[in-house]
């Protein structure tokens, strides 16, 4: 998951030579469908980060408090407790979202909720977003001058000779299969680009933890068996970045609410990948409309399946979009650049 990917990046990067880290580790490496359950481990996890927390501020006497912030409403409680414990025991606070979603988490939220939040995030120091057009989500929360734009960045290393093994365009969808990351709506544009252009196949990876999407993908694969489609599953590591070195296209329609700044964006564009992609979070401060990609409608099969052929039919633009990608990434996302970003947010914070 995104937290998880963002937090390795940072204890490993250059911000330890700026800055001594220590991590206390709140991870819970059950499925992914106990995230937000009340049930008596998330409860017993809490409680026990709430003591190693108050133990370690008492022991190493940090600075400044890096506290990742739920877009829920029990996840928000429990990030709530790392806040209050961090400012009781005088330490500042910076909080950092990694999602677009808060504020219509908030709006629709409790009066009592809204209250809380809006009191908990008083005494935060700095709060960090993922993109400039995100700083809205903390509107009548916290003042503009505590927020700090930190977009996701890594070091990818791509190799980019395109190796193959077929000659035929290669579109790819790299994601958790999640009905609203868009992967029912590439299915259902194939048929139209396939009639059009038979040179052409496409890639599905990812983990699929809803049996009820995995059916419905399996019924749509077996009832068009004559499409090109491949289901490979999640990839991890250098055989993820083969992939996309060996794509043409890359596809990620997403609705998902939570979005922020996907890495897999930033995983496309390292790749130099031209991007089909939709309007959310800040996802079009990375993707450009004509520039290394194309901003779709959501839930429209249609346009998806016009831009796929629209690239697959022109490889002079392919090559041109790729070759922006690339160069945004290399002018925006690398990991230098997010840890300056983050750099620049703490010492802020700690000069106020």
């Amino acid at each position: 998951m995104g937290p998880t990917i963002a937090t390795e990046i940072i204890l490993n990067s250059n911000l330890k030579d700026e800055f001594e880290l220590i991590h206390l580790d709140t991870s819970d490496h059950r499925d992914l469908f106990t995230l937000g359950a009340v049930d008596f481990l998330n409860i017993s996890l809490a409680l026990k980060h709430y003591a190693i927390l108050f133990w370690l501020i008492l022991t190493r006497r940090p600075s400044l408090v890096y506290i990742p912030i739920c877009q829920t409403t029990l996840g928000y409680l429990r990030d709530a407790g790392f806040i209050l414990i961090s400012k009781a025991l005088h330490c500042r606070v910076i909080c950092h979202l990694r999602g677009g979603n808060f504020k219509n988490w908030y709006t629709s939220s409790s009066l009592m909720t809204k209250w809380l939040v809006r009191n908990i995030h008083s005494v935060v120091d700095g709060q960090i977003v993922l993109g400039e057009n995100l700083r809205y989500l903390f509107d009548n929360i916290i003042p503009r001058e505590k927020i700090y734009v930190v977009p996701n960045g890594m070091d990818i290393k791509i190799c980019f000779n395109r190796n193959k093994d077929s000659d035929k365009i290669r579109v790819l969808y790299l994601s958790n299969f999640i009905r609203e990351k868009g992967i029912i709506d590439i299915l259902k544009a194939i048929p139209y680009v396939y009639n059009s252009n038979k040179e052409i196949e496409f890639v599905f990876a990812g983990n699929s933890h809803d049996k009820k999407i995995a059916q419905e993908i399996r019924n749509f694969i077996y009832e068009h068996s004559s499409l090109p489609i491949k289901l490979i599953g999640p990839v991890y590591g250098q055989s993820k970045f083969n992939l996309l070195c060996s794509s043409d296209i890359f596809v990620f329609p997403t609705y998902y609410p939570l979005e922020g700044h996907p890495w897999v964006i930033v995983e496309a564009m390292a790749a130099g990948l031209p991007i089909i992609t939709t309007d959310l979070g800040a996802i079009t401060e990375s993707v450009k409309e004509d520039v290394n990609g194309f901003i779709v409608e959501k839930r429209n099969p249609e346009e998806i399946a016009e831009k796929i052929m629209f690239l697959s039919n022109n490889p002079d633009l392919r090559r041109k979009m790729a070759m922006a990608s690339r160069q945004l990434y290399l002018e925006n996302f690398t990991e230098d650049s997010m840890v300056k970003r983050l750099t620049n947010a703490f010492r802020s914070v700690l000069a106020k």
